[in-house]
C-alpha cells in the first residue's frame, strides 16, 4: 500500500487576501515558518520515504521544514504546481468577487477557464497523474506532497468519485495534512482531510 500525505503550503502574508497563484518570490514569514513546523512535528514519527513539492517558493519552504526530520531533500514535482490563474494572478478576493466569472468558479468550476490561464479540468488531470506517479515510486511506503488549496481539493474530489463541481465543498486549511491510499489493486480511499495531525 502507498500512503500519500497531501500537505498545502503554511501560510503567506497574502494567504486569504491575494491571489498569488504562481507568483514568484512570495515567502511564508514568521508565521507561516511556525505552521510549517507544527506540520513537520505532526509527521516526525512517521517513517516518510520522500517528501514532493509544487515548485513555487512557499510550497518548497514549506517542504524543506516537512523534509529535514527525515534528513531528506524536496523532489520538485511540476504537477503540483499552483494552477494559472492568468489574468487574475496578484488580484485581491474582493476585487476578484465583483467578476462575472466569479459566480462559475464557485457554482459550476468544470466550465471555468482562467482568462490567459489554465482550466479546473486540466489542473485536476495533471495533478492526479502527479499523484499517481508519487503512488508508484512508492507501493509500499508514505511520501508527502506538498501542493496548494485548490490543487488538493481537485485531487482529494476526484479520489472521492466527486464530480468536479462539488470540489469546492471540501475546506483545505494552509498547512494541513490530508490521506489517502493506494491498494496494490489499484484502489484508492481518503482516509483523512483537512487534518492537524496525521502521525499516525
Amino acid at each position: 500500500m502507498a500512503r500519500i500525505l497531501l500537505v498545502r503550503h503554511a501560510p503567506t502574508p497574502e494567504t486569504g487576501n491575494r491571489l498569488t497563484g504562481r507568483n514568484p518570490g512570495v515567502s511564508l514569514g514568521g508565521e507561516g515558518l511556525e505552521q510549517a513546523e507544527t506540520a513537520a512535528a505532526a509527521l516526525a514519527g512517521l517513517e516518510i520515504d520522500a517528501v514532493y513539492s509544487s515548485p513555487i517558493r512557499r510550497t518548497l519552504e514549506t517542504a524543506h521544514v516537512l523534509a529535514r526530520p527525515h534528513g531528506l531533500f524536496p523532489i520538485m514535482e511540476p504537477g503540483l504546481i499552483e494552477i494559472d490563474f492568468g489574468a487574475w494572478t496578484g488580484q485581491t478576493f474582493e476585487s476578484l468577487r465583483s467578476t462575472a466569472l466569479w459566480e462559475t468558479v464557485q457554482r459550476t468550476p468544470s466550465r471555468v477557464q482562467f482568462p490567459d490561464g489554465e482550466s479546473f479540468v486540466g489542473a485536476q488531470v495533471r495533478a492526479v497523474e502527479s499523484i499517481e506517479r508519487i503512488a508508484a515510486e512508492h507501493p509500499d511506503g508514505t511520501a508527502a506532497a506538498v501542493s496548494h488549496c485548490d490543487v488538493i481539493k481537485l485531487v482529494l474530489s476526484h479520489f472521492l468519485g466527486q464530480p468536479l463541481d462539488l470540489f469546492q465543498r471540501i475546506h483545505i486549511a494552509a498547512a494541513s495534512i490530508s490521506d489517502l491510499r493506494s491498494e496494490k489493486d489499484g484502489s484508492w480511499s481518503v482516509v483523512s482531510v483537512n487534518a492537524s495531525d496525521a502521525g499516525r
